[in-house]
């Protein structure tokens, strides 16, 4: 009955996805190449976890 007020789980992922790669690209702008590679890892990390919840979900 109310399901309309819970919230997606992909939607809030993808949105901290994205601010990982944004961090990332700013990073790698400012010179910080290891900082880069770490917080690209954490987003792989959060890809993979979306695409988890996508499989599951259509599944």
């Amino acid at each position: 009955m109310f399901s309309i007020f819970k919230k997606d789980p992909i939607k809030k992922l993808n949105k901290a996805y994205e601010a990982k790669l944004e961090k990332a690209m700013l990073a790698q702008r400012n010179g910080d190449i290891k900082g880069y590679a770490m917080i690209t890892a954490e987003a792989e990390k959060i890809a993979a976890e979306i695409q988890l919840l996508e499989s599951s979900a259509k599944a």
